[in-house]
């Protein structure tokens, strides 16, 4: 059978960025989108909680617990891992813990944008760590940074998966995977994307009408929490 599912998400769980809807918000528009299953994944916060796990139920949802997690100050989404992961600081750390959670998956988030935060060398020098990489929604005709990310999948074989990386609930359908699974289990999902059993659905956006308000929009907000980016 065939999935809809969205593998970065943010909610106003997360501490750094300041987000205007729940999570209980989200798995209600993403049950009106056809979602079957989201990942939470708040910046260096990891959440797993039954709540969450059994609201997502409700709605025919699969919930996967994850985070953003800035590791030598980039971000890479880890899924499916436990609390421990707030800890890792280093690469190396990842990769040692990789090995001990064989469960987990991590996704290389929005490689090569502009801002401390994207991998970019990072990507190349680990690249044995990551089991996808991402295709961000934020892009344009006229400007489309995951180009480079596309290539460098394409040349390394590493599955590249659309995500919404929303921070904007309207945002949720933007960007988002399709995948070929035998059962609705976390596993499965993971196993469907790294054996590329799955397709990407994703249009650009309006330059001036969506991105720049975009821009702006985070701007404005990331000056509302302490510790936001």
């Amino acid at each position: 059978m065939k999935i809809k599912i969205n593998l970065h998400l943010h909610t106003n769980d997360d501490p750094e960025d300041n987000i205007d809807y729940s999570f209980l918000e989200a798995l209600d528009e993403a049950k009106n989108l056809g979602f079957e299953c989201l990942a939470l994944t708040c910046h260096n916060k990891f959440i797993n909680s039954e709540e969450y796990r059994l609201a997502a139920e409700e709605r025919n949802i699969l919930f996967i617990p994850g985070i953003e997690k800035t590791i030598e100050k980039r971000h890479v989404v880890i899924l499916n891992s436990d609390k421990a992961v707030e800890n890792i600081k280093t690469f190396e750390e990842l990769r040692e813990y990789k090995k001990t959670h064989t469960e987990i998956f991590i996704l290389a988030a929005h490689p090569y944008f502009p801002g401390g935060y994207s991998l970019c060398k990072k990507l190349e020098i680990n690249k044995d760590l990551f089991d996808a990489i991402e295709h961000s929604w934020f892009y344009s005709k006229h400007i489309d940074l995951n180009k480079k990310a596309e290539r460098f999948a394409k040349d390394w074989k590493i599955p590249f998966i659309a995500t919404s990386d929303t921070h904007k609930l309207k945002f949720l359908d933007t960007n988002y995977t399709e995948v070929e699974v035998k059962e609705k289990t976390i596993g499965e999902v993971f196993n469907a994307i790294k054996n590329n059993n799955f397709s990407n659905t994703t249009l650009p956006r309006k330059l001036f009408v969506e991105m720049t308000s975009y821009v702006l929009s985070r701007f404005i907000d990331g000056h509302k929490k302490p510790n936001s980016k």
